[in-house]
């Protein structure tokens, strides 16, 4: 014989719920047809776990119950371990049937061959105390113990219960607790206190496969209250807004704006991100578009110091540093006001050379340039210092900058050239000198209605021109049209 008693129950579960007393009920059945058997109880924690008695004598072929109770009730993290907790049941004959606890703690307290280890049965924890301790210690589980702990924590568990467990999965980034959870009914469109639906906090949690889960699963957004993209842009998370834009494409307005009017593009430019400004940028969102304070995304990038989302912004649009908000402040100007000072150049000194190539300054141009001011640096007309110094006539201002790279013929927002500029306002050695580098003297409309233009480009190509016989201004607008 190598057991004396039997337990009715292969794992014993406890039902945690914090603050309150806890107990499970198992039964122990001795096998003896003709004599009593001491029985003593322990468990691996005894700190944590004690019985209503832990010595015990049961009759032949009785049955005795025993409750298993957890001592120290907590309000905090429940006794949950791995491996589980363990009762040890030991057993012993006993040809009299009486014994006083002091005496069967002498009997088993004594090793030897009168002692027979009948059971050690596992504890198990489980109720959705459990299950939510579970999910938001998964990374310390392996996979395979994960599931079967969790299977066993979830058992018994109601469907609201399911639910508030499933906000706390997709919380944690666990793509298979919240597909098991979705699989046992836990309701995928319960709105938090906000409105916000769950994609809204696994997009915040930053995990795309969670995302999918739950988009595969049938869950919905609403895009007056879950800004979805908003929050993929305040994670920096590109992935996730792909995968967002492609699945509620006619649900979400790449455009749409929060509370403070702020676009993703917005959201994303306060944080830095270039990647999202990036995305944002290719999927439409405007750029220029401005908050309730007024501020562009180049104004938020600026108050923040953050140089890389700036240069960004202005890759996507060299207009918007003349952008003012309400309270007439460029993004230079609120780079003035936070002391962001290594954002003055990008900010700034394109002005600066504007300026320089104007008065035909070459030393301000060249300090500029030095500085790292982009050489075909645009103003809000989409002027680049070629086409100011030009209009103006400073040769040497021209000279300089094509001798630092400047583009010949640049297009501004009327589709002119630097050597419309130049015949425009009569200088000709300005542009012959454009000329020489290669600028196309082919001239898409006057830039006048008087004849001044056509003389012009007469003299500069060794035409005549038609109105100085006709003195037709029809005629000068023709000849200035397709003079080639």
């Amino acid at each position: 014989m190598d057991r004396l008693v039997k337990a009715d129950v292969k794992e014993i579960e406890i039902s945690f719920k914090k603050g309150q007393k806890c107990t499970a009920t198992f039964r122990l059945s001795n096998l003896m047809h003709t004599m009593s058997v001491a029985v003593s109880l322990a468990t691996t924690s005894p700190s944590f776990f004690t019985f209503n008695q832990s010595f015990s004598i049961i009759p032949p072929l009785s049955t005795s119950s025993y409750t298993l109770i957890l001592s120290q009730p907590s309000d905090q993290s429940p006794p949950f371990r791995t491996p589980p907790h363990v009762i040890t049941v030991i057993s012993a004959m006993l040809p009299t049937g009486k014994a006083h606890v002091d005496d069967l703690r002498r009997l088993f307290s004594r090793p030897g061959p009168h002692i027979f280890k009948d059971a050690a049965i596992p504890i198990s924890l489980v109720g959705p105390h459990i299950a939510d301790y579970i999910i938001a210690r998964h990374a310390q589980f392996q996979s395979s113990n994960l599931c079967s702990y969790f299977n066993r924590a979830i058992s018994g568990c109601t469907g609201s219960q399911l639910t508030t467990l499933l906000e706390s999965a997709v919380m944690s980034g666990n793509a298979d607790l919240v597909a098991k959870l979705v699989d046992l009914g836990g309701d995928l469109n319960r709105k938090d206190l906000k409105g916000h639906c769950l994609i809204i906090l696994a997009v915040r949690a930053g995990n795309l496969d969670v995302v999918k889960v739950l988009i595969s699963s049938g869950c919905l957004i609403d895009n007056l209250v879950d800004k979805v993209l908003h929050e993929a842009a305040a994670a920096n998370r590109v992935d996730i807004m792909e995968v967002l834009c492609c699945t509620f494409k006619d649900l979400v307005d790449s455009n749409s704006t929060d509370l403070y009017g702020r676009t993703p593009i917005h959201v994303a430019a306060t944080l830095g991100h270039v990647e999202a400004i990036k995305f944002c940028a290719s999927i439409g969102v405007k750029v220029e578009a401005v908050d309730c304070d007024g501020c562009t995304p180049l104004h938020l990038a600026a108050e923040k110091g953050h140089l890389e989302a700036v240069e960004c912004l202005l890759d996507c649009s060299c207009y918007l540093k003349y952008v003012v908000n309400k309270e007439g402040k460029t993004a230079f100007g609120v780079a003035i006001d936070n002391g962001n000072s290594d954002l003055f150049g990008l900010l700034r000194l394109g002005d600066v050379l504007h300026r320089a190539a104007g008065l035909d300054d070459v030393n301000g141009i060249k300090n500029c340039i030095s500085e790292g001011v982009n050489v075909n640096d645009r103003d809000q007309n989409g002027w680049t210092p070629l086409h100011r110094a030009a209009f103006k006539g400073r040769i040497e201002s021209v000279r300089t900058l094509l001798s630092y790279g400047a583009i010949v013929d640049p297009v501004d927002d009327d589709e002119y050239t630097p050597l419309h500029c130049a015949v425009e306002t009569g200088h000709i050695q300005v542009a012959m000198l454009l000329m020489a580098h290669g600028a196309k003297a082919n001239v898409k409309k006057c830039l006048k209605t008087d004849m001044t233009c056509s003389r012009n480009w007469s003299a500069l190509l060794g035409k005549k021109c038609l109105c100085e016989e006709e003195d037709d201004r029809e005629l000068c607008v023709k000849f200035s049209s397709c003079v080639l």
